[in-house]
């Protein structure tokens, strides 16, 4: 704004230099114009007095004067019918007719006469003034003065010597004048322009400034606000949120949507592509910019994603796209899980089936004879227990699984339950000589006594039926700082590294070839698993082959009532 106004006055300062300059050499030229007339006019006036006292020849006196007068003046006599008697400049025998001539014409008529004349060739004015004579002709006299262009030319050094001093002054000045103009509007805080001491002019000017200022002001608060709620909301997110604009660069992503994808950070202009490039991915970004709806199940890092690809309009026109990345690898393995579980149920209730069906047929048919009826009769009996217990552990899990039927957790004697199991299964280890051992101080646990005496019947059962003969069970029962830690330990034939893993899966066996010796529903340590979920324990599990298994449950420690529901809900 500085330049600006320097500018300004500069200009302005330059259009009156010139324009007094031009009105200064009229005025100058007018004057001196009719100064020179006036001279010619009294030089004739002269010279005609005299003419008229002189008794000699007027070609005599011409001559006389003509160094005498003025600025080299020009003498002309003219005779009554114009022709031309004397010139002090030219041949007057070769000089034409001047009857017709301007000034000679108004001589003859008046008295006297003047005009001028302009030669463009030589950029010279010339003025001639004409009286008439007592003897009837006509005395005129001439002289040339310069155009205002030789004037202006003639005073150019001086001129431009009062241009320049005149434009460094006014350049001085403007300087001065714009600085001192523009520091009141340079020292205005637009942050509070209300409070600015400046010209009165622009008052309403900074109270709109003002005015627009807090109007700003709000609607960023607003605009702040709302970003930080969709920030809040989209980085709180478990789903991955990114959003592309036709050309698939990334505009938006929160966290969720780096974390599921495996990327580190998002460059400005990067490409959504280059973070998963695979043809999944692609077909869903593709029909999304294309401006279609897609849905498609990702596998990617041995994880199950279901993207959501939703095209965005702007006047009807595609701008971009929004990709919702969900993580269904939880979901999608409990459908398999739910496949394997029925293929297994399936089995393992088409075998003591098939086996009650064929000996109920061959006695129905009488193929059997008496003294076989009693054995296949105790198959029955045995296969049909088999399946009443496999539909029994089925049931458990189920409840397990979705907390039905299941009792409120309460004060319960851990230690009774562990000596309830080991009065159940003492026969079963005596069978095979089996010693079990309990190192136990009573300890209670907030849980449900039925889920609990099933789980430790589950380990110590697996710890009879996958023990040596004359092999050894120990356990163990003890109160830490916050934990109860129930440890059964036996010297049975251990699981290898690779199926440890594994055994809490229903159904899975490590020695499948020996589990129908060994009996058993494959659901054992699955009930056991879901049970110290179920009471927000750990399970730990060390084995080693032919050495033995220890299985270490950690129960959190008893709270009264209120102070456990109070840390659980």
């Amino acid at each position: 704004m500085t330049k600006r106004i320097f500018r300004a006055i500069i200009a302005v300062a330059f259009a009156v230099i010139a324009a007094n300059l031009v009105l200064i050499l009229g005025v100058l030229y007018e004057y001196l114009s009719n100064q020179y007339l006036s001279e010619l006019k009294n030089e004739s006036i002269y010279v005609q007095e005299a003419l008229d006292n002189f008794q000699g020849s007027y070609i005599d006196y011409f001559g006389s004067i003509k160094s005498e007068l003025k600025n080299n003046t020009r003498i002309t006599w003219i005779a009554s019918d114009g022709t031309v008697l004397y010139d002090s400049v030219a041949d007057a025998e070769k000089m034409e007719n001047h009857s017709g001539r301007e000034e000679v014409k108004e001589a003859f008529e008046t008295g006297s006469g003047e005009s001028s004349r302009y030669s463009a060739t030589l950029a010279e004015k010339t003025v001639y003034y004409a009286v008439k004579l007592n003897d009837g002709t006509v005395l005129r006299l001439s002289g040339t003065h310069y155009s205002v262009f030789i004037l202006l030319f003639s005073l150019i050094q001086p001129i431009l010597i009062i241009v320049f001093i005149t434009l460094g002054l006014s350049a001085f000045i403007a300087y001065r004048v714009s600085k001192k103009l523009v520091k009141p509007l340079d020292e205005i805080d637009l942050e509070h322009p209300e409070d600015a001491d400046t010209y009165e002019e622009l008052a309403p000017l900074l109270r709109r400034i003002s005015q627009q200022n807090r109007q700003i002001a709000n609607q960023m608060e607003n605009l702040k606000q709302k970003q930080q709620e969709f920030k809040t909301i989209t980085e709180n997110m478990q789903e991955g949120l990114l959003i592309v604009d036709k050309k698939t660069e990334v505009i938006f992503h929160n966290t969720s949507a780096l974390k599921l994808l495996k990327a580190d950070n998002v460059e400005n202009g990067q490409s959504v592509l280059t973070l998963n490039r695979s043809e999944c991915f692609r077909e869903v970004m593709s029909n999304a910019i294309e401006g279609r709806h897609d849905e498609k199940l990702m596998i990617f890092e041995g994880r199950y994603f279901q993207l959501m690809a939703n095209p965005v309009y702007d006047n009807k026109e595609v701008v971009g796209a929004v990709i919702v990345i969900l993580d269904v690898t939880e979901k999608e393995e409990r459908e398999a899980l739910r496949r394997e579980f029925t293929a297994n149920v399936s089995h393992e209730l088409k075998t003591p089936l098939t086996s009650i069906s064929g000996f109920a047929e061959i006695i129905k048919n009488g193929i059997a004879t008496p003294d076989d009826i009693p054995h296949f009769a105790d198959n029955i009996y045995k296969e049909s227990q088999r399946l009443i217990t496999l539909v029994g552990d089925i049931i458990k899990l189920s409840q397990l699984d979705e907390n039905e039927g299941i009792k409120q957790k309460t004060k319960t004697d851990l230690l009774g339950i562990v000596d309830t199991c080991i009065s159940h299964l003492k026969q079963e280890a005596e069978k095979k000589k089996i010693s079990i051992e309990l190192r136990a101080e009573k300890v209670c646990i907030n849980g449900v006594p039925q889920i609990l005496d099933e789980m430790i019947y589950n380990i110590m059962d697996n710890a009879i039926k996958y023990n040596k003969n004359n092999g050894k069970i120990f356990i163990s029962l003890t109160e830490n700082n916050k934990t109860v830690d129930l440890s059964v330990k036996d010297t049975g034939v251990g699981i290898p590294a690779a199926e440890k893993e594994r055994v809490f899966e229903r159904f899975y066996r490590v020695d499948k070839s020996h589990s129908k010796q060994i009996g058993g529903t494959g659901l054992g340590l699955s009930i056991v698993k879901h049970g110290a979920i179920f009471h927000n324990a750990t399970i730990e599990l060390e084995s080693e082959v032919e050495k033995g298994t220890e299985i270490i449950i950690h129960f959190p420690k008893y709270k009264e009532t209120a102070d456990y529901l109070r840390e659980n809900n």
